[in-house]
């Protein structure tokens, strides 16, 4: 089995061991680097290609949130997981929209953060309770102010908005799956052809459709 590669990004020494001794038991992971900033993240990677990158944000330079940005299109096979003290709204949204695919605040335990590192390995987002009602309450006041912006519900069949109303609920592939008596991959296939149908880049956009739609009640 192949094991899960990680680069630690952070300014401070100590958090990076911090993480470290989180991280060194778990025989499916390993740690291939460690970076202070954006230069040293870049050359890390050109030695070892990582699986995953841990972020923060607050950097010497560019910001890790410039850093996502970056790596997500030079890189867009690597998966970016940012751990921040920052936790205000502008720092998630921005750190999504750079094309992070989790977000997790700094005091987050260990159990948590293996979750969610294996959660994004498997192709899916992550973000804890206490982020996902963060974004869900900005997606619910971005998407009250697109109320009369017409959508096509209507172009959806009643088993797509089904899985879409499931996806906006929280429930990860293997969950709708597994209620709707499905493999993976038919879900995949069919979350991704929806995506594709209604022109939405990411689950915030699918959230706001389902929204905008009385599909998903807030």
């Amino acid at each position: 089995m192949e094991k899960i590669k990680v680069i630690i990004v952070d300014d401070h020494q100590l958090v990076r061991d911090g993480i470290k001794a989180l991280l060194q038991d778990q025989i499916d992971i390993e740690i291939v680097g460690e970076a202070n900033n954006g230069d040293e993240l870049f050359l890390a990677i050109a030695d070892v290609h990582p699986h995953i990158v841990l972020m923060d944000i607050s950097l010497p330079g560019k910001s890790g949130i410039e850093l996502t940005k970056e790596l997500s299109k030079s890189h867009p096979d690597i998966f970016i997981l940012i751990l921040s003290m920052y936790t205000h709204e502008d720092f998630v949204l921005n750190a999504l929209k750079a094309g992070a695919r989790g977000y997790l605040p700094k005091n987050t335990t260990r159990k948590e953060l293996l979750n969610a590192i294996h959660t994004i390995i498997s192709g899916e987002e992550y973000f804890n309770e206490q982020i996902s009602k963060l974004i869900m309450k900005s997606v619910v006041k971005s998407a009250k102010a697109e109320q009369n912006r017409e959508v096509g519900k209507d172009d959806l069949t009643k088993r797509e908005i089904e899985i879409i109303k499931l996806f906006a609920e929280g429930l990860s592939n293997q969950d709708i799956a597994d209620k709707l008596f499905i493999s993976v991959r038919t879900v995949e296939s069919h979350k991704n052809h929806i995506m594709q149908k209604l022109g939405l880049k990411n689950n915030i956009d699918l959230i706001k459709y389902c929204i905008r739609n009385g599909i998903l009640e807030v």
